[in-house]
């Protein structure tokens, strides 16, 4: 059994993120590309899910540490309200795009972030140590930087799909009337 955890989204982003997938993607119908476009959509919304939790649980996990380390006498569940408020967040740095999908599998989602702090368990985060959620703190921002890698690189994918689109429409290689008798179908 392997400590550390899968890249976000595991082999179905790798596929995604392979330079190949979007070269072989291009070459395909019309149906297909829209299709692909539409599995990278799915996989760009569960990683933005998965973020949310994890981004979540690092805020957590860096108020505690904060707490303690200026002996604030409020608990965390005082907290939570300025938590989750993401005071001290800077401006989100997302791409603002709108999403109509819903993650996939939930619960998937908050296990591989759960596995990210192995021997530290966050639902009772006052019972952890110091060094404990400075360890959790760690695992949780490297995920977080991956993660967001990885999803960046869908975005990328998305784009060149939705282009490839677009450019098929552009160039009267695509009908708009088998393009809406199609989505009718799904």
């Amino acid at each position: 059994m392997s400590s550390e955890p899968s890249p976000a989204g595991g082999a179905t982003v790798d596929a995604l993120l392979d330079p190949a997938f979007l070269e072989d993607a291009l070459q395909q119908p019309m149906s297909d590309v829209r299709r692909l476009r539409r599995q990278a959509e799915q996989e760009e919304v569960n990683l933005s899910y998965t973020r949310r939790l994890l981004q979540g649980r690092l805020d957590i996990v860096r108020r505690e540490l904060q707490r303690r380390a200026e002996h604030d006498g409020r608990s965390l569940v005082d907290l939570l309200p300025e938590i989750l408020a993401e005071k001290g967040r800077g401006p989100a740095h997302g791409l603002g795009r709108h999403q109509t999908v819903q993650p996939a599998d939930p619960n998937a989602y908050e296990n591989w972030v759960n596995s990210l702090t192995r021997g530290a368990d966050l639902s009772a985060i006052s019972d952890l140590s110091d060094a404990q959620l400075e360890q959790a703190a760690r695992s949780l921002a490297a995920a977080e930087k991956g993660l967001s890698e990885r999803r960046r690189g869908v975005q990328q994918v998305m784009d060149g799909l939705a282009a490839e689109l677009g450019r098929r429409y552009r160039d009267g290689e695509a009908d708009v009337a088998a393009l809406l008798a199609d989505e009718g179908r799904h």
